[in-house]
Formats: C-alpha cells, sequence, structure tokens
C-alpha cells in the first residue's frame, strides 16, 4: 500500500510539474529554401508535362477510335448494298 501512495504522489507532482515553454527553432532551419523551392518546382513541371502528355495521348485513342467507327460504319454500307445489288446472271 505504501508503494501505491508513493506512485500516486509522484504522478501528480509529473502531471502538476509545468514544463517549460519550447523556444522557436531559427528560421533558417525551418524554411525548406532555395532547395525546397527548387524541388517543388521541378514537381510541379513534371506534373503538368505529364498531364500534357496524357492530354494527347487520350486524343489519340479517341480520334483512332471515331476513324475506326468510320471505316465500320462504310464497311456495313458496302456489305448491305451489295447484297442488295441483282447479281448477273451467267449462262
Amino acid at each position: 500500500m505504501h508503494h501505491l501512495a508513493m506512485l500516486a504522489g509522484r504522478v501528480i507532482v509529473w502531471i502538476a510539474d509545468p514544463s517549460p515553454s519550447p523556444s522557436a527553432p531559427p528560421d533558417d532551419l525551418v524554411t525548406p529554401g532555395v532547395v525546397g523551392f527548387g524541388l517543388t518546382f521541378f514537381v510541379a513541371a513534371a506534373t503538368i508535362l505529364l498531364i500534357i502528355d496524357m492530354s494527347r495521348r487520350m486524343r489519340r485513342v479517341r480520334y483512332r477510335a471515331e476513324i475506326r467507327e468510320q471505316l465500320e460504319a462504310e464497311r456495313r454500307a458496302d456489305a448491305a448494298s451489295a447484297s442488295k445489288r441483282p447479281k448477273p446472271k451467267n449462262g
């Protein structure tokens, strides 16, 4: 029981003891500086270039799909018109 009372007293003292307020670190240790700006600029530029490249690729895929659909429609129209024409009789 005695040990429990001592532990409780230490916990109360530990909780009640105010800790000193931390001092602010120097600005040159906190700010990213030129290196941070350079890395951020590089990531932003790379992202923009990747977005432009992806837009071009998506546009090409869409155009190819449209052309493929047009060619299929023309083939179906040619096949339909060929089946409607009377066949010449050999004889």
